[in-house]
């Protein structure tokens, strides 16, 4: 089977489910215990058999780091039966590791797969990330305008005014002057503790969550995620990459990236259809996370095609082992 096969998505998209619960249940065993990394290693574990049953000729494009500093699902990784279509594949097993260890809401398991070349193979550095839910025009806020300036001319187009918008952002000290700078602004902030790839999803069901934008600086890798989950739920990103030194800018290089200050929208991060599924480890404002039920282990999974725009709600019940 050519590597060139169609990526046949809606075939594809109940096993890449299967994948992300088998990781969540893996490490819900393990919720609460202070345990990060050995929380980490169960998912990853769970995630790389899973994928490894799929007839697919896989290869992790955003994934636990390079070879040598992951023992599995490292970038560049190979996965699956070999005998299906080629495609890339970004990943987190445990987004919000510390969330699962200190039982705090919103961990998942996360994973996206879309034909080879579909996703920005993104070095492990930081990005400036802005994200909005759908519904609005594009380009209506931009990384080249102010935090104020994003705040004021989203409550322009969602027809209210500043405190009527609410921020998703990173709680963290480089994002100190970015808070106060919001919170002048008139708007309202929601601080996050752990798990970007979530903040930025909330911004798609912002009646459901109250979030109207995510902005601040994280993951690059979970940048590729986020741009993912948006390209099935509808909305718009922006990211550029951050770099602390040329060690930095030699990773992008390595990848490929040759303009080290562009502009990614949603559409350059992922260019083609894909396909995203997140299961809940610890519950949260997305789905809820795993739990036993007696004998049982139960999960819900968010399950999405963006060629399509299917949006499912997936519960699982299987016997805990």
């Amino acid at each position: 089977m050519s590597v060139d096969e169609l990526f046949a998505d809606r075939m594809l998209s109940l096993g890449l489910a299967r994948v992300s619960e088998a990781a969540a249940i893996a490490a819900a065993k393990l919720v609460g215990s202070g345990h990060e990394k050995a929380a980490d290693q169960a998912a990853v574990d769970a995630m790389r058999t899973q994928l490894n049953l799929l007839d697919i000729q896989g290869v992790v494009v955003i994934g636990e780091g390079e070879r040598d500093e992951a023992p599995m699902l490292y970038i560049g990784e190979e996965v699956g039966t070999g005998k299906g279509p080629g495609v890339d594949i970004a990943l987190d097993p445990l987004e919000g590791t510390t969330l699962c260890a200190k039982d705090m809401p919103n961990s998942l398991a996360v994973i996206a797969m879309g034909p080879r070349g579909s996703m920005l193979h993104a070095p492990d550095v930081y990005m400036e990330k802005l994200a909005i839910g759908p519904g609005y025009e594009k380009d209506v806020v931009s990384l080249e305008m102010t935090p104020t300036e994003r705040v004021k001319a989203l409550a322009r187009a969602k027809g209210t005014d500043p405190r009527g918008i609410m921020c998703c952002v990173l709680e963290r000290p480089r994002h100190e002057a970015l808070i106060e700078e919001l919170r002048e602004a008139g708007a309202r902030i929601r601080l996050i503790t752990d798990g970007d790839v979530a903040g930025v999803m909330h911004c798609a069901e912002a009646a459901k969550t109250g979030i109207d934008m995510y902005m601040g600086s994280g993951g690059a890798p979970e940048g590729v995620l986020a741009a993912a989950a948006l390209k099935c739920m509808g909305g718009q990103m922006w990211g550029r990459l951050l770099f602390r030194n040329d060690d930095e800018k030699g990773r992008a290089r390595k990848a490929g990236i040759d303009d080290l200050d562009k502009i990614y929208s949603r559409d350059e991060l992922v260019t083609q259809d894909v396909i995203f599924a997140a299961t809940g480890v610890t519950d949260g404002s997305l789905v809820h996370g795993a739990r036993r039920d007696g004998e049982w282990m139960e999960t819900e999974t968010i399950l999405m095609r963006s060629k399509t725009g299917s949006v499912r709600r997936l519960f699982y019940r299987q016997r805990n082992n």
